[in-house]
């Protein structure tokens, strides 16, 4: 859900559009195909990866610009879907003229932003816990902790044993409770098979879509 700006190489064809009212029509849409599938969706990166040059898997990522920029172009998307998705994931960017820390790791973003006035009510996950841009406020555990104190509800540790293992270890020290009313919208909710979705008309009616755009 992350706007193309011709900034960032990390977001670039990731992004549905460099227009936030496109993004929201396509995202829309992918939602939907997702939910008609039995699956949940998560919107990332709020609240807007594509302002930045910076990839925040190597750099820790600092966004300049105004809030009020961010509301009227990255935020749109979010604002406009935020009920028909099931998880949102915050940036490992830190947007300087509204909070000193990344957006993963900000109250202000996922309590008062997310929560409040776009009345989120799904499963916030960080993004990964051991990208460089989760640097900016310490080590595993602090990351842990902040990210939770922020409003995570699940925090991702990727690619690192070690670091999951610090992180679980905090977690059995400092369990975190009142998610898991949230986590019930995680789960598949349809009984459509592959073979059944294949067969059925809406499939069909795709691929006759599809066919008809003659793409090579």
């Amino acid at each position: 859900m992350d706007i193309d700006f011709g900034l960032s190489k990390v977001i670039g064809d990731r992004s549905f559009h460099r227009k936030p009212e496109v993004i929201t029509i396509l995202a829309g849409a992918f939602i939907k195909g997702l939910n008609e599938a039995g699956m949940a969706a998560v919107g990332k990166h709020f609240p807007g990866h594509g302002g930045v040059v910076a990839d925040s898997h190597l750099e820790i990522p600092v966004d300049s610009r105004s809030e009020q920029t961010i509301r009227d172009n990255d935020l749109l998307p979010f604002e406009a879907l935020a009920k028909q998705l099931a998880g949102v994931m915050p940036a490992h960017v830190i947007y300087d003229q509204v909070d000193p820390k990344p957006a993963g790791f900000s109250s202000y973003w996922l309590r008062e932003v997310l929560r409040k006035e776009l009345k989120f009510d799904g499963v916030i996950f960080s993004d990964d816990l051991t990208m460089e841009g989760a640097s900016a406020v310490g080590g595993f555990e602090e990351r842990t902790k902040q990210a939770l104190d922020a409003g995570c509800d699940m925090v991702l540790v990727c690619n690192d044993r070690q670091g999951a293992l610090v992180v679980l270890e905090y977690l059995q020290k400092n369990p975190h409770e009142g998610v898991s009313s949230r986590l019930l919208g995680l789960k598949g909710q349809a009984s459509l098979t592959p073979d059944s979705e294949s067969k059925s008309r809406g499939w069909q009616r795709r691929i006759e879509i599809i066919n008809a755009l003659n793409l090579k």
